[in-house]
């Protein structure tokens, strides 16, 4: 054992991570057999968290990943029949020359990365979006299921249910590891964005329980998007994306106060956003929309963009907002984008304006009811002066919300209103 091997000083937790999606697409891409690689790469993953903080980082880690999770599937598959049946489906999926796992000391540079293949496996449409996002961050993520269950405030058992069944989709429903064909590429791309956007949105502002946010979900979700974006360079979208969850991350320490309170964004203590990282999705942002097609995501990381250029909330430059809004709601119109409209809108042409607007989405079912539509609505019947009116909105999204900090903030302002 080498005691000064400077690969000790690497964080295991993140190398594990990183790898885990290559090492599980190199497994099912030679075997197939998605349920089965994913649980010998789960058992792998959980041997090095054991053995590389006293042993150190092998020579090439993800060739040991790739040997250790190999022999666990050589051990599942110990019949004659099943050993013939994974000779000839290794043979038909991998080159000659793949048809041996070399150890951990011969193991070759890898010449492909199958991060982006896996990640349009976990999100294939065959599978619902809860089950895309728990397969994802278990798969591609490298999450534990207690891990994930923690982060979605639910039991472990139902989500290991969950992830249990959307790895019986791809296996009763036969669906290849691959790229998908190039007309089906754009479609796809825009499931897997949609699902990272879930995860950052999760755990950017929870949607239940006693915490605003949870940084081990947009942490991954942030970590994913750049693992993205290294991939697909040249995607504005992709770009967008990023830009979006770092301009979004970055006010995140002025979020909430000492007692876990929610501070809103004109009462932020702007000192304590992070600027490396909004200097970051700036930067991302501008050269997305210098250089492709303007898409959904570009445009909110423009409007996020737009509030973190701001000194003080004074300064905000509400018409550039409205403007952002007015594009994105031709481009990609739904109740989400009305409802932040009609606060441009508010801020713009005055709280009447923003006002009706709001009253279309009265009739719009994905909305009608969210504590979300009372929480604006509220906001901007105290613009307009109505006190009582606004107390009573208050208080009914103050019912609807199952966030505790959402909660509270809301009966605060409604309190401040009697």
């Amino acid at each position: 054992m080498v005691t000064d091997d400077p690969r000790r000083d690497v964080n295991v937790e993140d190398l594990l991570r990183e790898l885990a999606p290559r090492v599980l697409g190199a497994l099912v891409r030679r075997h197939g057999h998605f349920d089965a690689c994913e649980d010998a790469v789960q058992e792998a993953l959980l041997a090095a968290a054991v053995r590389w903080p006293k042993e150190g980082v092998p020579q090439s880690p993800r060739g040991w990943l790739v040997t250790v999770a190999s022999r666990r599937l050589a051990d599942e598959w110990r019949s004659e029949r099943a050993r013939r049946r994974r000779e000839v489906t290794a043979a038909f999926r991998a080159p000659a020359d793949e048809s041996v796992v070399p150890s951990p000391e011969q193991e070759r540079p890898p010449g492909r990365d199958d991060t982006l293949t896996l990640l349009f496996l976990c999100c294939h449409p065959a599978l619902s979006a809860s089950s895309q996002v728990a397969l994802t961050l278990r798969a591609v993520g490298g999450l534990t299921t207690a891990q994930i269950a923690r982060a979605f405030l639910i039991p472990e058992a139902t989500m290991a249910q969950r992830i249990s069944r959307a790895k019986q989709r791809i296996r009763s429903t036969g669906i290849p590891f691959g790229m998908p064909p190039r007309e089906e590429r754009a479609e796809r791309l825009r499931a897997v964005l949609h699902v990272l956007y879930l995860v950052f949105t999760e755990g950017h502002t929870a949607t239940s329980g006693p915490d605003l946010h949870s940084g081990e979900l947009t942490g991954e979700a942030i970590r994913l998007t750049r693992a993205l974006h290294r991939l697909l360079p040249g995607d504005g979208e992709v770009a967008g994306l990023l830009a979006l969850m770092l301009l979004t991350d970055a006010r995140r320490p002025a979020r909430t106060g000492r007692d876990g309170a929610l501070v809103p964004l004109t009462e932020q203590d702007r000192g304590l956003w992070n600027r490396v990282r909004i200097e970051e999705g700036v930067a991302l942002v501008t050269n997305a929309l210098s250089r492709s097609a303007v898409g959904p995501y570009q445009l909110q990381a423009a409007i996020a963009a737009v509030h973190t250029e701001a000194a003080c909330p004074e300064e905000t430059d509400w018409p550039q907002i409205l403007a952002l809004y007015e594009l994105l709601s031709r481009l990609s119109p739904g109740p989400v984008v009305t409802l932040n409209h009609a606060v441009a809108v508010a801020m713009v042409r005055g709280p009447r304006a923003g006002l009706t607007l709001l009253e279309t989405l009265d009739s719009d079912g994905r909305l009608s009811g969210h504590h979300r539509l009372d929480a604006v609505r509220a906001h901007l019947l105290e613009m307009a002066g109505e006190r009582e009116a606004a107390r009573e909105r208050y208080r009914t999204a103050a019912r609807r919300t199952t966030s505790l900090p959402e909660r509270r903030y809301l009966e605060t302002r409604a309190a401040r209103l009697g």
